[in-house]
């Protein structure tokens, strides 16, 4: 027989880097152990270090193994445990983002829920990368702190209902969502890490941080009332102040209601095939972008956490805006 000299093959699940929120209890995400002659030997995996999720920073694991024979592996890994994020939009303005976990969630409705479309077909998306959202839409406030004396000829202050400083920004196209990052990304480029950028969110993270863990029709429960979000049985006719109902449980607010919320991606009435789909980003081109959430002026069904809207990119109207995410490119 002859002698093992092979080393056995470490595996580590989501990579050698990954980050977590601050708050949550730590879960490994899965490490294993392969040899040639012992076969799975995962079980004598020694694991070294400590990840502290009440405190922010860089933490290192290390993964070492032995077969029979003695003959080593080892692997280690960073852990970046992240809390939510502020951004400083000038002297007085913030936008508050929340982190959203990697996770495997499944999009779309399922073919009981009532008022739901032909092209919400349930399938499971895996978002592999974790990535902040924002807490709120954008509001007037924060349009204006970033947009003001751009050269692209856009009003720094386009709303249907001016000088409402906390209600949604809207009368956005998703053109003018676009101009808005590419400045915000230019005035914030000092305090940006390398590689990351602010971003609309796809389609599939923006249902993904709608949902925060849930399956129903809405955030908080299969059926909608007037004291859940601004909508057109809520009794306003147009916006409100951000954050006036509920957060969902992730603690994100409006995603249901007020303004329909500008995604980054093109339509197609068909979701990918996949078991799960991977980080879906939509078709590479196409004529029609997509939108989610409903508004003030809608019903209860286009509020459902499912529904897709799409319209021409060019689109202005008052009851849409937008959210911003940010995300390692």
């Amino acid at each position: 027989v002859q002698p093992d000299t092979a080393n056995p093959e470490l595996e580590l699940f989501e990579g050698a880097a990954i980050t977590r929120q601050a708050g949550h209890a730590w879960a490994e995400p899965g490490v294993e152990a392969h040899d040639a002659r012992d076969g799975n030997i995962t079980d004598q995996i020694v694991v070294t270090g400590f990840v502290d999720m009440n405190s922010t920073g860089t933490y290192l694991l290390t993964y070492t193994v032995q077969d029979g024979a003695g003959n080593p592996a080892s692997a280690t890994r960073t852990v970046t445990v992240v809390g939510n994020r502020t951004a400083d939009l000038n002297a007085t303005v913030t936008m508050d983002m929340i982190w959203c976990p990697p996770g495997t969630f499944t999009m779309g409705s399922p073919t009981t829920e009532a008022g739901r479309g032909t092209d919400e077909t349930e399938h499971n998306v895996s978002l592999t990368q974790g990535f902040y959202l924002g807490k709120y839409e954008v509001t007037q406030t924060q349009y204006e702190a970033v947009m003001t004396g751009n050269t692209d000829g856009l009003n720094a202050k386009p709303s249907e209902w001016l000088n409402n400083p906390n209600r949604p920004v809207e009368k956005v196209s998703w053109a003018d969502a676009q101009i808005f990052l590419n400045r915000l990304n230019a005035q914030q480029s000092a305090y940006i890490p390398a590689g990351w950028a602010y971003v609309l969110p796809t389609e599939a993270q923006w249902e993904y941080a709608c949902r925060a863990g849930t399956s129903t029709a809405y955030s908080w429960g299969g059926t909608i009332a007037s004291t859940n979000a601004n909508y057109n049985a809520s009794g306003y006719s147009q916006t409100r102040d951000v954050g006036l109902y509920a957060a969902n449980p992730w603690g994100f607010f409006d995603m249901h209601g007020n303004v329909w919320e500008w995604t980054a991606d093109w339509y197609q009435a068909t979701y990918p095939t996949g078991n799960p789909v991977v980080d879906p980003t939509g078709p590479s081109s196409g004529a029609l972008r997509l939108f989610r959430g409903g508004s003030w002026i809608n019903n209860d069904s286009d509020l459902r956490s499912a529904k897709r809207f799409d319209y021409t990119p060019s689109t202005r109207y008052s009851n849409v805006g937008f959210r911003i995410g940010f995300q390692k490119q």
